[in-house]
């Protein structure tokens, strides 16, 4: 069993540890750590935080900022990796995590540390909206632009992130100076076709992170894409695309309606899904 360290708020649980030949004279190398499905997670989730580097016999050490977490080794862990799991999220969560390795017997020789993961618990602000900038037709190889808005009463340097479902991480991160952002999908294909949100969070400490918005949803259709919805027995634009918000309660009340209105992306407004 490897050393014991003090525990931080969370539940934390660890595997890790190598088999393997042990050269105790070469310096470690800096481990790689990433966050599985994504370091943006909701509230009540789990998130695996996984460290891995190429040299065997090895233990590993997850920190939070400056603070070393506990972790409880496994025999029957993968060579050079180490998965901590931390489950019950909570906005304390939040913050910076790294990961270190040593060799057993000399923990006090590590490797440098890990590049920084910033993990984000969202719920603890107001979500923003994303809409489009966008009306009527886009063909694929064009530029697609989604802004990011906050509420006005929420004051102090944010952050705004771009997510898409099914991402380890956002795909987009920018600054801005005042309330919103615009995020810039270059060249589209289908590739860009999924399930887009945004998020905006706490450039530092306790790092809240808003709920995230409305989805707005990029659909592959055909030789082309949509983005948007397409109603049942209403055939989707071949290459081309439509912009129309995600909202499947406000969708699923006006399915069948032809008038436009909230859910519904009417021709009136030349958007096509």
């Amino acid at each position: 069993m490897g050393a014991q360290f003090p525990r931080t708020d969370g539940s934390l649980a660890g595997l890790c540890a190598g088999q393997g030949s042990r050269g105790t004279d070469e310096p470690l190398p800096k481990p790689t750590l990433r966050a599985w499905p994504s370091w943006v997670a909701p509230p009540r989730s789990s998130v695996r935080l996984r460290c891995q580097t190429p040299t065997k016999d090895v233990d590993f050490v997850l920190k939070k900022g400056n603070v070393v977490l506990d972790f409880s080794p496994s025999p029957a862990s993968k060579e050079g990796l180490a998965e901590f799991h931390l489950t019950d999220l909570r906005s304390s969560h939040a913050g910076d995590y790294t990961c270190e390795c040593y060799r057993p017997g000399a923990p006090d020789i590590r490797s440098p540390p890990s590049e920084v993961i910033l993990l984000l618990v969202t719920g603890g602000l107001p979500k923003p909206s994303l809409q489009a900038h966008q009306r009527g037709v886009v063909t694929a190889g064009d530029d697609v632009t989604l802004q990011c808005q906050r509420p006005d009463n929420i004051f102090g340097p944010m952050r705004f992130a771009l997510l898409k479902a099914g991402a380890a991480g956002p795909i987009r991160l920018r600054t801005p100076a005042g309330r919103e952002v615009d995020f810039s999908l270059q060249t589209v294909t289908v590739g860009d076709a999924g399930n887009y949100s945004c998020v905006y969070f706490q450039t530092g400490t306790p790092f809240w992170a808003s709920q995230p918005s409305d989805r707005l949803e990029i659909r592959v259709r055909g030789e082309g894409f949509t983005i948007g919805r397409t109603p049942a027995g209403l055939p989707a634009r071949s290459g081309a695309a439509s912009l129309c918000p995600q909202d499947s309660a406000a969708w699923s009340s006006h399915l069948g309606r032809t008038e436009g209105g909230p859910g519904f992306c009417g021709i009136e407004q030349r958007i096509f899904c």
